[in-house]
């Protein structure tokens, strides 16, 4: 997938770790690891884990092999399957025997969830999270009442959401290097810090500016504006220059990364509008050229739907010398992007204004291109 801040791979993470917590006692690492199945032959399976590297892995007669249900809690109703159940794209938990051969990994003990159950669960999860989620950046945190004031939207949209959370919210936190919702852990409310990037799930008000919060998951993250000294296909990195540092940044464009281009005519309206250019003004600019692409039937909506509606673009688009706008892992000389945005020239006259925007787009949605 492009890099969103992955709110989309939630039940991965609640398998992990209900399969953890359900199975024997661990030996000496690696006991036990959660991954992808990605080849099977004969008696052997090859687990992609999520840490990255792979496993391949003996499966004896022996092995206990069971297979759950997304969202599944006990695993005395696990259904028991065979060898031959198991599929490639499954993930699956696997126990090592800790008294096979010396250099051999042979497994004591897997437990496996369907492909399609899991794909399924997720996009569940993802409509889920665009219906009853909110998101935005931290203005503030009450530990003692467990309340969080966000700020959301931009411009006009602006707002602020009050985050209501009790003892039983799900609070997580992504790890530094790290934008996979799977590899989040959880973290008390006090690990949440103003100028944070926050999502929400829960039950909210007509309105949307306050939500009894289930799930919360949050994050301290890097805006980076700059223009481009070179661009490395081979390694999938950007060098950019950092307007406020004046820095280079190396930027890692994993598969994940969300990339969009604005079209020249919305990025001079959204360049309007942070400039606190009127509406009117803004919307003579869009007239002025209705068959632009993204122009006339976006440039009237919330400038978060805009940046949602512009075009896809992969890393070989970008060119030396143009500017960017991004919102990355926290990191000095080396990030990871998470959210980029090409065409932006018009945004950089109000830089402080243009960082809230993207940095809102970035966790407004669980999923931004499953809208379109």
């Amino acid at each position: 997938m492009k890099v969103r801040i992955s709110f989309l791979a939630a039940q991965t993470a609640m398998v992990a770790a209900l399969l953890s917590a359900a199975t024997l006692a661990v030996a000496q690492a690696p006991a036990r690891f959660v991954g992808a199945i990605t080849a099977i032959s004969s008696s052997t399976i090859t687990v992609k884990i999520d840490a990255d590297g792979a496993h391949q892995v003996n499966v004896p007669a022996t092995a206990v092999l069971k297979r759950i249900a997304p969202g599944q809690k006990d695993l005395s109703t696990a259904e028991t399957i065979t060898f031959s159940d198991l599929a490639i794209g499954d993930r699956a938990l696997v126990k090592l025997d800790p008294g096979a051969p010396a250099g051999t990994e042979e497994a004591l003990q897997i437990i496996a969830v369907k492909q399609a159950d899991l794909a399924l669960k997720q996009q569940k999860d993802r409509e889920d999270w665009q219906q009853r989620g909110v998101g935005g950046l931290v203005k503030s945190v009450d530990a003692s009442s467990g309340v969080i004031l966000l700020t959301s939207g931009a411009g006009a949209t602006a707002k602020t959401i009050t985050v209501n959370t009790t003892k039983a919210t799900m609070l997580k936190r992504y790890a530094p290097d790290s934008v996979r919702f799977d590899a989040a852990l959880p973290a008390p409310i006090t690990a949440i810090l103003a100028g944070d990037q926050l999502r929400a799930r829960g039950t909210k008000n007509a309105d949307g500016t306050q939500i009894a919060a289930e799930e919360v998951v949050s994050g301290s993250f890097r805006n980076v504006s700059g223009t481009i000294l070179s661009a490395d296909a081979a390694s999938s990195t950007l060098l950019i220059k950092d307007l406020s540092t004046k820095k280079p940044v190396t930027v890692h464009i994993t598969p994940d990364a969300q990339m969009r281009r604005l079209p020249e005519v919305m990025a001079r309206i959204l360049g309007a509008r942070l400039k606190g250019g009127t509406s009117s003004g803004a919307a003579s600019t869009q007239h002025s050229a209705p068959g632009s692409d993204g122009g006339s039937a976006k440039g009237s909506g919330d400038p978060q739907q805009m940046l949602n509606h512009a075009p896809v673009i992969q890393l070989g688009d970008l060119k030396k010398g143009e500017a960017v706008m991004l919102v990355s892992t926290a990191g000095t000389a080396e990030v990871t992007a998470i959210t980029l945005l090409a065409g932006v020239e018009p945004l950089l006259e109000a830089p402080a204004a243009s960082q809230n925007l993207l940095s809102n787009w970035s966790m407004n949605s669980g999923a931004p291109d499953a809208a379109q």
